[in-house]
């Protein structure tokens, strides 16, 4: 049912207040956002609806309503969505004051967005952490609504930073409600929030609406027809009973034909302003071309093209706009439509008077802008000063307007080898803001010119990266690494940089395509000097994958281990480098240099706010977890991940949490995951996806005690020799085939397993090739290797391998008729698998148990004082010693959501304080 506001005194509603018609069940939603802030709760809404459905007269019913509460507004525009922040500093302008009080990269950050200082490119994630900073900080005393109106044409930077917040308010006193059009653009930043649609208005609200804006008595057939011909929209409604004669209403005669209601709408508006002379429709024009709505501007174009005040004020009681301290137009079409209408030469002819009248001091970039639309032609000069503009806009963290920008100056730029770099920057631009769509014709722009090798290497390589961001697609590799022989004779660094790239996506491809592409890079930098490039240590990180992908695991380890160690050297970034950093490390099996580069990249992401890398980061370092037995620390990592990006679990395909099911020994958990994998990987071209799934199948039955399926899991990870996984999935292999009658398979990859020890060195390694070594070794020799096993692990992270060794161990003390020792392993192995959760091991360790002849209760996991994911987190930060402020800055929530959680956390272990904390978390009943 839709809003509409009609003058003050009619209808039946509340006098003095806007009456609204058949709206009553959305007005007492909105109420109760308002109630709910009022009782300590913060509360965020998207409200949706078509074009002129009403969602702006509930907001200004909402505004009536929140007389208690600060009020912040922001409008979106079209013409401003390429402009960054630009709707975030509409939002905020008024508390910019604040900024001072802020942490220093929190308000570095947005100093620079909103222009306010300079410096390098801000991440959006640390300027929505300083928004979310400057709100929280800006409702004390007094609670807070934020109003968004036209969310669908705010500019994507401010969006995401907006749903970001409005996904983080908990406790704070504020009150967050978005108005937007549908369909809704996409990406879209504000999903994830509540939703509340707005459908047209009922027979009985629309004829109530009808009966105000007319004093003739409609024909019941006519009514009826504009109700069904508009849906019950309020602003068609209106608008078509404002174009319709007399003798229309009364008998039905000449009413429009059913064409697509926001066109309809556009067109009753371009009528009126076909009504007004000339001159007055161009002010309206000079109106629509200026995205800031600055009236001053827009009346001093005006007198540069000579249109006097009764122009103006022609235009102005069109009833189209309103011309005061700011031009607002009646309604958002209004803009589109008249802008869209006016032909090429009069929109020049109002940027070229909008570029006059802006000072170019004072605003050079929008001059800029206003120039390059009013050109006739390619123009060297505007173009350079569009670069100009890019590069000022890159300072600011726009990268979306820089490439905006730089795709402008590649239309104007006349010569045509220079076009075509220009328009390779501006795909470049339009990659880093993720309009991947654009890359694609701008990369069609750039191919067209003289020959040119550097420039044709650069848009294969950005070709293949597009490939293998979107879906890392198979054929990302092969041209990847084309594009890195291309830049050898070139730009050694860049094409070294490039390897990579290609190493890292064969890495992925796995079997759909990867072999042949490593084979190359593998040979490449095998005839390649051994020492560093001068401009990084990546060419070292290359010779050592290149070994172990082309060579084997003993070849290639010294060189990873050389590229691993030097780790610590590097500058910190976040790039490829960190991901084959994080897979080096965990194909070494170093589970400490897999805790320092993962844990690294996460401080370095939380710190700089770098979001866009950090749920990568916190998936590696939630695996470590899991490998380590702290399943419960890798579900908060991994509900962090989902939280900065929902549905990133679905992009990414949800490798870790099928592993974290794998060790929980959840069947239906395992097989749900493995579905989805099994049917992306291959149209996706991530062969490794696969591999992961028999090897965490393997893990699964192993625990559960299925050891033919396990074997045959493991044996399908094993037999495709690719990096990280296949070596571990030898452990799975050697347990599953020594229980199913398959000791030559189990003695084969025990002995792999021992060669790779040998060359990696780490205790990790060691510890569980000793124990595989103990399972198909004679008893003279099977204890020994299993206290090793337990005397290694025992120096590691890796807790759940250490209670695997006293499983292992357990059972074969056991089968030995030494019951008395196997419970002295058997024991500690139960409480760890219990503990964390690992309940097809614990039952494994409970049955061994009880054959011993030892009583144990079985335990289900489930505890009264279970933490959630992101309970455990703050918890464990607050064991730390952090405060309520620090916790929230890593968590990138509010302090007084923190508060509010902790208050939940003591509750549930029944303490009072944080003193406490330590104790309840380290005796937990599990």
């Amino acid at each position: 049912m839709g809003a509409v506001e009609l003058p003050r005194g009619t209808g039946d509603h509340v006098t003095g207040i806007t009456p609204i018609f058949g709206r009553g069940g959305e007005l007492a939603s909105l109420n109760h956002l308002l109630d709910q802030v009022r009782n300590g709760r913060s509360a965020a809404l998207v409200v949706r609806g078509e074009p002129g459905i009403g969602k702006t007269a509930l907001l200004a019913r909402l505004v009536e309503n929140a007389s208690d509460f600060r009020i912040l507004r922001a409008v979106g525009v079209e013409s401003e969505m390429e402009l960054p922040f630009a709707g975030l500093h509409e939002l905020c302008g008024s508390m910019l004051g604040r900024l001072e009080l802020l942490p220093g990269p929190q308000r570095e950050a947005l100093s620079v967005a909103f222009g306010l200082s300079w410096g390098p490119s801000p991440d959006r994630f640390l300027v929505a952490l300083g928004a979310l900073s400057l709100l929280s900080d800006a409702s004390e005393g007094k609670p807070l609504l934020c109003v968004v109106d036209d969310a669908h044409w705010l500019d994507q930077a401010s969006a995401q930073v907006l749903g970001f917040v409005g996904r983080r308010l908990v406790a704070e006193p504020i009150v967050i409600v978005f108005a937007a059009g549908t369909p809704f653009p996409r990406p879209d930043h504000l999903a994830g929030l509540p939703e509340l649609f707005i459908p047209g208005l009922d027979a009985e609200a629309a004829h109530a609406l009808l009966t105000t804006v007319t004093s003739v008595t409609l024909d019941d057939k006519v009514e009826t027809r504009i109700i069904e011909e508009t849906h019950g929209n309020p602003l068609a409604l209106i608008e078509l009973c404002r174009g319709l004669s007399e003798a229309e209403l009364r008998g039905g005669f000449a009413l429009p034909h059913s064409v697509d209601l926001p066109q309809r709408i556009q067109e009753q508006y371009l009528g009126r302003l076909l009504e007004l002379p000339d001159q007055a429709q161009l002010v309206v024009l000079l109106a629509a071309a200026d995205p800031l709505g600055d009236s001053g501007l827009v009346l001093r174009a005006a007198q540069a093209l000579a249109l006097n005040s009764k122009m103006v004020s022609l235009a102005t009681d069109s009833g189209l706009l309103e011309i005061g301290s700011s031009v607002r137009f009646h309604h958002p079409l209004v803009r589109s439509a008249v802008y869209g209408a006016a032909d090429d030469g009069a929109r020049r002819i109002a940027h070229r008077a909008l570029a006059s009248a802006t000072d170019p001091a004072v605003d050079p970039d929008r001059r800029a802008w206003h120039r390059s639309l009013a050109a006739e032609g390619p123009d060297e000069d505007i173009a350079e000063e569009l670069i100009s503009s890019a590069d000022r806009a890159m300072r600011r963290g726009g990268v979306s307007v820089a490439a905006a920008f730089w795709e402008r100056a590649a239309s104007l730029t006349p010569d045509v080898a220079q076009r075509a770099y220009r328009s390779l920057a501006a795909g470049e631009a339009k990659y880093a803001a993720g309009d991947f769509d654009a890359v694609q014709s701008l990369l069609v722009a750039a191919d067209i010119g003289p020959d040119d090798k550097f420039r044709n290497a650069l848009v294969q390589r950005l070709r293949a990266e597009i490939a293998f961001t979107l879906k890392r697609r198979s054929d990302a590799p092969p041209l990847l690494l084309a594009a890195a022989q291309e830049l050898e004779t070139m730009d050694q660094g860049l094409a070294e940089r490039t390897y990579l790239e290609a190493l890292v996506a064969a890495i992925y491809a796995g079997r759909f395509g990867g072999t042949e592409v490593i084979e190359v890079i593998a040979r490449r930098m095998a005839a390649a000097p051994t020492e560093p490039s001068s401009t990084d240590h990546t060419r070292t990180l290359l010779r050592g994958l290149g070994l172990r992908l082309s060579e084997g695991y003993a070849a290639g380890a010294p060189a990873l281990r050389e590229a691993l160690d030097s780790f610590k050297d590097h500058p910190k970034q976040l790039d490829w480098h960190f991901v084959a950093y994080n897979l080096v490390s965990m194909d070494l099996w170093d589970d400490q240099a897999w805790w320092d580069v993962a844990g690294g990249q996460i401080e370095l992401a939380r710190t700089n706010g770098t979001l866009s890398w950090l749920p990568f980061a916190l998936d590696y370092l939630a695996e470590l977890n899991v490998q380590a037995g702290e399943l419960a620390q890798a579900e908060a990592l991994l509900a962090e991940a989902e939280r900065i990006q929902p549905g990133i679990r679905a992009t990414t395909l949800p490798r870790v949490p099928l592993l974290l099911s794998a060790w929980r020994g959840d069947l239906q958990g395992v097989e749900a995951s493995s579905n989805v994998i099994t049917a992306d990987a291959p149209a996706r071209g991530d062969g490794s996806a696969l591999t992961y799934v028999d090897y965490a199948t393997a893990v699964l039955h192993n625990g559960l005690g299925n050891y033919q399926l396990a074997a045959s899991a493991a044996e399908g990870a094993r037999a495709v020799q690719e990096l990280v996984v296949s070596p571990w999935a030898l452990v799975e292999l050697v347990e599953a085939a020594s229980r199913s009658g398959q000791r030559a398979n189990a003695t084969v990859a025990a002995r792999g397993l021992t060669k790779m020890a040998e060359a990696t060195g780490s205790d990790w390694a060691r510890g569980v090739a000793a124990r595989c070594a103990a399972l198909v070794s004679d008893a003279s020799r099977a204890e020994t290797l299993f206290r090793e096993a337990l005397e290694l692990l025992s120096r590691t992270r890796m807790r759940s391998h250490l209670a695997r060794a006293q499983l292992n161990y357990g059972e074969w003390l056991r089968r030995a008729n030494r019951r008395i020792d196997a419970r002295d392993q058997l024991r500690p192995a139960f409480e760890t698998f219990a503990s964390i959760g690992a309940q097809g091991f614990a039952e494994r360790a409970r049955r061994e148990m009880l054959a011993t002849g030892e009583k144990v209760r079985k335990r289900n996991g489930v505890t009264s004082n279970n933490l959630t994911p992101q309970e455990e987190q703050i918890a464990e930060l607050a064991r730390q010693g952090k405060t309520n402020p620090e916790i929230g800055a890593q968590m990138f929530i509010g302090a007084r959501t923190v508060e509010w959680h902790l208050r939940k956390i003591f509750a549930k272990l029944a303490i009072s304080s944080r003193r406490e904390l330590d104790e309840a978390l380290k005796h937990r009943p599990t």
